[in-house]
């Protein structure tokens, strides 16, 4: 079998670009058809959340954003890498592009939610040294969310 490199940019957009907001919807899609009835997904995208944006060529392929929570902490979110694409490590490349930015910033904690029936999402965390950590935030009270945490070195 002939093992073929995916070429991936990733690179910064705004929460309003076409893309991201195509790629947002498309993961609250899939969330809705693995959890049916779990409860009313968010609306719209919140500004405050800076976003890196995974092309193929020039094709979209992916998106992540790093929304801030408090000093020195921030949430990684909206990681969402399209079907065609996963298996090839775009998600891996969006995660570290966001530690990286998240880094540049001055955030020494990263924290991210996930759920409980994502297992693709759970081994992606954990293998890139994110710890399970009481839920925060809006996910307190939700059974289905799992929460991870990681500390940035310095």
């Amino acid at each position: 079998m002939k093992q073929i490199t995916v070429i991936v940019d990733i690179a910064p957009a705004t929460p309003y670009h076409p893309a991201v907001i195509a790629l947002c919807a498309e993961q609250q899609a899939e969330i809705e058809a693995r959890y049916p009835g779990a409860g009313e997904a968010p609306s719209g995208i919140d500004p405050q959340i800076d976003f890196l944006l995974a092309r193929v060529g020039d094709e979209p392929v992916g998106c992540g954003g790093l929304k801030p929570l408090e000093p020195r902490v921030a949430e990684v979110t909206r990681m969402y890498v399209r079907p065609a694409h996963r298996g090839q490590g775009i998600s891996r490349g969006l995660l570290d592009a966001l530690e990286g930015l998240a880094g540049g910033r001055g955030v020494r904690t990263l924290r991210l939610e996930t759920g409980d029936l994502q297992p693709e999402s759970i081994g992606l965390y954990q293998s890139s040294g994110y710890r399970r950590i009481p839920a925060f935030g809006p996910y307190q009270g939700n059974a289905l969310s799992l929460c991870f945490e990681k500390h940035l070195r310095d």
